[in-house]
C-alpha cells in the first residue's frame, strides 16, 4: 500500500498553491473584499486538484517505468524497483479522479470542466501515441500548461460569471515553461550523458545545454512582457515590482548551475533559504503595492498612452 501511495506523489501537492494566484488576480480585478472569499471553497478546490494531479502522477509513473531506470534517482521509484499491479494502478487512477471531480462540483461547472482539461493534459503528456512529454519544445509548452489550468482553477473558485485576462494567462503560462525548461536544463546537466538522457527522456535526444539555456530565456521574456501588459492595465503600481520579478528568474536561473540542483525537484525548493528569503520579499512587495495607491503613476501612464 505504501508504494501505492508513494506513486501518487502526495508530496508534490504543494505544487498546487499555484491556484492561488488566480484567486488573487480575480479579486484584484473585481475589487472584491477579501471577507467575501470563502475559504471553504479555497479547501475543496485545492483537494480536487491535488486528487487530480495525483491522478495524472500514477499514469505517470506507471508509463514511465522503462524510462526511468535510466535517471540516476527516479530509477529508485516504486514502479520501477517493485512489483506492483496494473489492475490495482488503474483502480488507484479511477478512486483519484472520482474522487477529485466529486470535489469539484462543490464549486462550480466550470471549475469541474477546468479540472477535467487537468486530467487531459496529464492523459495527452503521458500516453502514446500523443506522448507530448517526448517531442522537444512540446514537451516543455504542453506540461507548462498546467500553470493555466491551476490559475483558471483559482480565478473559478472566486467567480464564474467572468474570465481572466489572455495577457496573464499566457504571462503564467511562460512563467510556468521557464521553470519547466531550467528544470530539464538542470536534469539534463547532472545525468552528464547525451545517450543516457535520451533513454532517460526522448525529447533529450533533441536538445543541447546550449539549446535548454535559449529557450528557458525565451520563455522568461515572455512571462514578463505579458504579465508586464497585465500590470498596465489593471494595477499600474505592480510596475515598481517588475525588476524583482525580473531578479527572481535570475536566481531561480543561478540555481540551476548548482550540483544537483533542487531546480529539478520543486516541491523541494523550500529547502533552498535564498529563493524563501526572495520569494518572501516579493511577496510583501505586491502586497504593499495591492493596497497603496500611488495616483501620480496612474496620471503619468494615462498620459503617455494618450
Amino acid at each position: 500500500m505504501k508504494n501505492y501511495i508513494k506513486i501518487a506523489r502526495p508530496d508534490h501537492w504543494i505544487k498546487n498553491l499555484f491556484i492561488i494566484p488566480g484567486i488573487i488576480v480575480a479579486l484584484l480585478i473585481f475589487g472584491r473584499d477579501i471577507h467575501n472569499f470563502l475559504a471553504i471553497h479555497f479547501f475543496l478546490g485545492f483537494i480536487a486538484t491535488c486528487l487530480i494531479s495525483s491522478a495524472n502522477y500514477v499514469i505517470n509513473e506507471w508509463l514511465d517505468a522503462d524510462f526511468d531506470k535510466y535517471h540516476p534517482v527516479k530509477k529508485n521509484r516504486p514502479v520501477v524497483t517493485s512489483s506492483l499491479n496494473f489492475s490495482y494502478v488503474m483502480l488507484e487512477y479511477a478512486v483519484l479522479v472520482l474522487l477529485g471531480l466529486s470535489f469539484s462540483l462543490f464549486i462550480n461547472l466550470y471549475f469541474v470542466l477546468i479540472e477535467i482539461w487537468l486530467l487531459i493534459m496529464g492523459f495527452l503528456y503521458n500516453v502514446k501515441p500523443f506522448r507530448t512529454k517526448d517531442i522537444p519544445y512540446v514537451d516543455v509548452l504542453s506540461e507548462s500548461i498546467n500553470n493555466i489550468i491551476r490559475l483558471l482553477l483559482g480565478w473559478f473558485i472566486i467567480t464564474d460569471h467572468y474570465f481572466p485576462p489572455i495577457s496573464i494567462l499566457i504571462g503564467y503560462w511562460m512563467c510556468g515553461a521557464f521553470l519547466m525548461s531550467v528544470k530539464r536544463y538542470a536534469e539534463y546537466k547532472m545525468i552528464n550523458n547525451p545517450e543516457t538522457a535520451g533513454l532517460y527522456r526522448k525529447s533529450f535526444r533533441y536538445y543541447t545545454e546550449k539549446s535548454l539555456l535559449c529557450s528557458s530565456l525565451f520563455y522568461s521574456m515572455c512571462a514578463t512582457v505579458f504579465t508586464s501588459i497585465f500590470i498596465i492595465e489593471y494595477r499600474i503600481e505592480y510596475v515598481l515590482a517588475l525588476p524583482m520579478l525580473i531578479g527572481l528568474f535570475v536566481l531561480y536561473f543561478h540555481l540551476s548551475f548548482k550540483e544537483d540542483s533542487v531546480v529539478q525537484k520543486p516541491e523541494k525548493l523550500y529547502k533552498e533559504k535564498s529563493l524563501l528569503f526572495y520569494l518572501l520579499a516579493f511577496i510583501i512587495m505586491l502586497f504593499i503595492l495591492t493596497f497603496v495607491d500611488i495616483p501620480v503613476m496612474t496620471e503619468y501612464f494615462r498620459i503617455h498612452k494618450l
